[in-house]
């Protein structure tokens, strides 16, 4: 067997290898390309060849170098993201030859339990997954929804809310500043730069791989979510509402609508994406709505020897200057050119 070295966004090497594992969208090569557009970054995949040259396994990365110091990880900013292997000793040799590299190894694995098999590897953080099985009619998904989420729908409807797909860059500008207002307002967080939502749009929308939901109510915009297609699943990956509106529950009609969206398209399961671990609310949100429920492990290897002191300088500053930038009295455009800034160094 050989280990090839190459570039997953555009080696169809790579494509046919994602195409043949149950991979996620964070595999694709157009969720790579989104990282690589709006980062710089140098995305690249080991893939190990059989005898005859055909893909067995595979793992994408990004070896990154920056003022936060040397690290490879699989994969930045991808809630989660399971090596494409099906044999320990495949993972052995492709591990291997990032850790041959000499600096910290990140992996982010959810459904693929090999990676935390290995005790080169320390856990260092967990979140939690949610899904929901969409391999039924609409009645049964609806009757498997909490009480709770039932009402909400509901109420939404009552409330005259109403929900479309977004057809223009215009729209993507009004989801990401709510998103922007989430948060900096909510969470006290930087959000990733509006490039980023506009590569998505590119890799995802335009291509028909995706949509962006909007709410409104009398032409009012009041919450949407960003989702991604891949292999036939769901992503619910981003989703934003305007301040004072959750008592009209436009985040939960916007679950529902995504949900006939994914049914109406024949994909089989719906991906709620990461909480944090300690994100009780929004993890007993998630749950009123899924069937499945699991534990994202973040992994680190670490080589021998500390980082040095500037380094670990820079960690420290990272979450000063975040809070800085999200001060309420901080201009929304400062904060949005902060994130477009600093995000990266978050990776």
């Amino acid at each position: 067997m050989d280990v090839i070295r190459i570039d997953p966004r555009t080696d169809p090497t790579w494509l046919a290898l994602s195409q043949s594992y149950p991979s996620s969208v964070f595999n694709s090569p157009q969720w790579l390309r989104v990282l690589g557009d709006t980062y710089g970054f140098d995305v690249e995949a080991y893939v190990l060849l059989d005898a005859d040259g055909r893909p067995l396994a595979g793992i994408p990365f990004c070896h990154i170098a920056d003022i936060r110091g040397e690290r490879i990880a699989s994969l930045p900013f991808s809630d989660f993201s399971d090596p494409l292997v099906e044999e320990p000793a495949h993972w052995e040799i492709l591990a291997g030859k990032l850790l041959e590299q000499g600096c910290p190894v990140h992996v982010r694995p959810l459904h693929n339990p090999i990676p935390n098999q290995d005790p080169r590897f320390v856990q260092v953080n967990r979140a939690r997954w949610h899904g929901i099985d969409l391999d039924k009619d609409m009645d049964l998904i609806w009757q498997g929804f909490h009480s709770g989420a039932r009402r909400a729908i509901r109420k939404a409807q009552r409330n005259g809310l109403v929900a479309y797909r977004a057809k223009s860059m215009g729209d993507l500008r009004t989801f990401f500043e709510m998103h922007r207002g989430v948060r900096k307002h909510k969470y006290r967080m930087l959000a990733q730069p509006y490039a980023f939502f506009q590569n998505i749009w590119r890799q995802f929308v335009e291509p028909g791989q995706g949509a962006l939901m909007l709410v409104h109510r009398d032409e009012e915009i009041l919450g949407g979510a960003l989702f991604l297609e891949w292999q036939g699943t769901l992503y619910y990956k981003f989703n934003a509402s305007a301040p004072g509106t959750l008592g009209l529950r436009p985040n939960d009609l916007v679950i529902w609508e995504g949900i006939h969206y994914a049914k109406a398209k024949g994909l089989t399961h719906f991906d709620f994406g990461l909480s944090d671990w300690d994100q009780e609310g929004l993890v007993r949100y998630k749950r009123k709505y899924a069937t499945e429920e699991k534990t994202i492990s973040f992994l680190r290897y670490t080589p021998e020897g500390e980082p040095c002191t500037p380094v670990e300088a820079v960690r420290e500053l990272l979450p000063h200057l975040t809070q800085l930038f999200t001060d309420e009295s901080v201009p929304d455009d400062i904060t949005e050119a902060a994130g477009a800034l600093l995000y990266r160094y978050f990776a």
